[in-house]
């Protein structure tokens, strides 16, 4: 059954049902969009500037150091390469369900853990590991003589960075996109076949590698704690999930290898070709009817003729008698 779905594949192509398909799933695109919105304005909010006293400021002098993967190389792992895949995955079937379901996928899976991630940081208000250095950048402490709380001299945008710390938006963004992509690479290879083809988990186990490796080096550059990195992690990973299970089915179906609406498609096109089939069916029939009543019209009217024939030798042997 596999096999005959895959031999419709290449006939649903971006010219010929991407704007319809686009068209229907208007509302998902909108609401994207005020997604891409509400992001937007969490990372403007003040954080909550949580009390730090001068014993905390003991665990919070790690080094300030730059980044081993800046926050540019976040979207290209978690977002542009995943595109490239679904792109290479659809020139080579041309399906179009697959490519819009998996773009669309992905985007809310980003903009979903980015929304979660930035409001839990803007509420806890944890200090980084090296919020000492964003607070003191000259090293000079200072302290409220009544609280004992800091007094921050450094820039307020450096201060106000320094109290995003949980959860790591860096490691959930990875998981988001890398983990979606896991999942996708798991369906289109057929990892869960049951034919013992082990080989097929280092595919779906690399994205998740490249997304934990993110999330070490946040560590080791004291950017995040390791509570941080793990929560990110979990909180990208279940996003992910559960978007990539709206579109497709789990990768161990038996047709986890394309989105639902594809075999919607091919289910509404098989039930309309066997509708148009019965139709003309039902056309022929009365046909076949009309062609038989003729027929038997036709065999009346001759046996009738041929009695009528019989009678008019009867008549005329028995004149020539008399």
């Amino acid at each position: 059954m596999d096999k005959m779905r895959e031999i419709q594949l290449g006939t649903h192509t971006i010219k010929s049902h991407g704007f319809k398909l686009a068209r229907s799933h208007m509302h998902d695109w909108v609401i994207l969009t005020l997604l891409a919105l509400i992001y937007g304005i969490l990372n403007l909010i003040r954080p909550f500037y949580r009390f730090i006293g001068k014993e905390m400021m003991d665990d919070l002098k790690y080094p300030l150091k730059s980044l081993t993967v800046p926050f540019w190389a976040v979207p290209i792992l978690a977002v542009v390469l995943p595109f490239a895949i679904f792109t290479a995955f659809y020139f080579r079937r041309k399906d179009v369900y697959d490519l819009h379901h998996a773009i669309l996928g992905l985007l809310y899976s980003a903009l979903i853990t980015g929304v979660i991630t930035s409001a839990i940081k803007d509420t806890v208000g944890r200090p980084r590991p090296h919020f000492f250095w964003r607070c003191f950048p000259d090293g000079k402490e200072a302290y409220n003589n009544f609280t004992g709380g800091v007094i921050c001299h450094g820039e307020d945008r450096l201060i106000r960075e320094g109290h995003k710390s949980f959860p790591s938006g860096h490691t959930s963004c990875s998981f988001a996109g890398l983990g979606f992509l896991a999942l996708y690479l798991a369906g289109k290879i057929k990892a869960f076949d049951r034919r013992g083809h082990v080989a097929k988990l280092c595919i779906v186990f690399l994205p998740l590698l490249i997304a934990s490796l993110v999330g070490v080096s946040l560590v080791d550059d004291y950017w995040h704690h390791w509570e941080d990195v793990f929560a990110g992690g979990f909180i990208g990973n279940v996003v992910a999930t559960f978007c990539y299970l709206q579109f497709f089915p789990a990768p161990y179906h038996t047709e986890g290898w394309g989105p639902y609406e594809y075999f919607r498609m091919l289910e509404e096109t098989h039930a309309s070709s066997q509708l148009t089939n019965v139709t003309n069916s039902l056309s022929v029939q009365p046909m076949e009817v009309e062609i038989v009543n003729s027929i038997a019209e036709g065999s009346n009217e001759t046996g009738f003729n041929r009695a009528c024939n019989g009678n008019l030798v009867l008549d005329e042997m028995e004149a020539g008698r008399r």
